[in-house]
């Protein structure tokens, strides 16, 4: 089978033979592990150099070259069905690598296609070398781009979790997938406790508390704002998950739509809710829990998503549930690696896409014990190396709210081989 590559994806044609391909300095190769599907590697390894480049992968036969790097890039082309898989792997022995999220637009919340929200990652997080779009998210005008779920980014938590999959990596890097559940709340000066929503709408019979990440204000109407500043030596922002902070009142707005700055929350009353809460003055002091169940404490990094696709290796059921094809992003891990999925769809010349069950098999296929689903559709993006690789269903990217970075740590010393 002859391989070739135009633009940023491989293609497939007839040949039945080992052929090297031009550009970049890579060979591709027919990996011949299943009847009438081309598996297209790419070895991809960083040099010393600032930038990551393609290294030759040896092969004389069908069968492809030991893989002992320890990232490569995948495209898996299937011309019968047809589907276009690319596929990112990473070695989970080097420790040379870790995930960031990613906001909309750089610092706060919004939308942005992958490819922009990589370039505006801090340059301290590292280099970016593989990125999957994200959750789900908020679609209303005022809070566009608020993750669906719990989002953690660069250690400050930027959305309360709703109770659906996340993925999460602990801080011995070992990742996980677990519905998580909120226990955010408020503890006023007498003890009493009342749940707390983070950077989102706020309904009337709701509280909901603020950071810069939310923009310049909060954008609320009605019921009553407090602002909040730090009251003690104790922890302060950003926020984090897993602490109690204690703030100060600076001032009781009755106005809403209440300043947001770096050093300051805001705390924000519905008004249906705020007969029900103590009488607050400024100066009086409240503590903010951020707690969650299980416990993400010192996690530095944690995206929504869903559904799980693979538990315990073995795939989910979805019993009574109509199965559609449609573009996928997804994350799964073995033992081994940990691969980040899209599957193109919506094209019937390349790729028609893929079921929850046809992508939990694919993964099973593939030896991970767990993986789940991210938002998919015209969203689902595959950015590798500098480029998307994938083809968007839409044409062209389309904005995300959040993206899962894969980035090569920023070190001091010599650099890891």
């Amino acid at each position: 089978m002859r391989v070739s590559i135009a633009g940023n994806r491989q293609y497939c044609g007839a040949g039945g033979h080992f052929d090297s391909c031009v550009g970049g300095g890579a060979k591709y190769w027919d990996g011949g592990a299943r009847p009438r599907l081309c598996r297209t590697w790419v070895a991809l390894a960083l040099c010393v150099c600032s930038a990551p480049c393609l290294v030759l992968a040896t092969a004389t036969t069908n069968e492809p070259a030991k893989q002992e790097r320890w990232f490569q890039y995948t495209n898996d082309v299937n011309e019968e069905v047809p589907l276009s898989i690319h596929v990112v792997r990473v070695d989970r022995s080097h420790h040379d690598f870790e995930f960031c999220t990613t906001l909309g637009k750089g610092n706060s919340l919004g939308m942005a296609i992958v490819s922009e929200q990589v370039k505006l990652m801090p340059p301290d997080c590292g280099q970016p070398l593989a990125a999957i779009n994200g959750d789900f998210y908020e679609k209303n005008e005022k809070y566009l781009g608020r993750a669906r779920d719990v989002q953690i980014h660069l250690g400050e938590v930027i959305s309360t979790p709703a109770g659906h999959t996340c993925f999460w990596m602990d801080p011995d890097g070992v990742p996980h997938m677990t519905n998580v559940f909120s226990r955010f709340r408020v503890i006023w000066a007498d003890g009493k406790n009342t749940p707390i929503g983070l950077n989102q709408v706020r309904e009337d019979e709701e509280a909901v508390l603020y950071t810069a990440v939310t923009g310049t204000s909060t954008r609320t109407t009605g019921g009553i704002d407090l602002i909040l500043e730090r009251s003690t030596n104790g922890p302060w922002l950003p926020l984090r998950i897993g602490l109690v902070y204690t703030a100060r009142i600076r001032e009781v707005r009755n106005s809403g739509d209440a300043p947001l700055t770096r050093d300051t929350m805001v705390l924000s009353i519905g008004p249906a809710m705020s007969s029900r809460v103590p009488l607050v003055r400024p100066g009086t002091t409240l503590q903010i829990a951020t707690e969650t169940v299980p416990d993400l404490s010192g996690v530095g990094i944690a995206i929504g998503g869903g559904p799980a696709l693979v538990q315990d290796g073995k795939p989910m059921q979805w019993p009574g549930f109509i199965h559609m094809r449609h573009p996928r992003t997804a994350v799964g891990w073995s033992k081994d690696y940990i691969f980040m999925i899209e599957v193109d769809g919506r094209q019937s010349n390349l790729s028609v896409g893929m079921t929850f069950p046809e992508l939990a098999n694919y993964f099973v296929k593939l030896g991970c014990s767990h993986a789940m689903n991210f938002d998919g559709g015209g969203s689902a993006t595959l950015w590798a190396l500098g480029a998307v690789r994938n083809s968007p269903s839409e044409g062209d990217e389309r904005p995300s709210a959040n993206a899962l970075v894969l980035v090569k740590k920023k070190t001091t010393g010599a650099p890891a081989h």
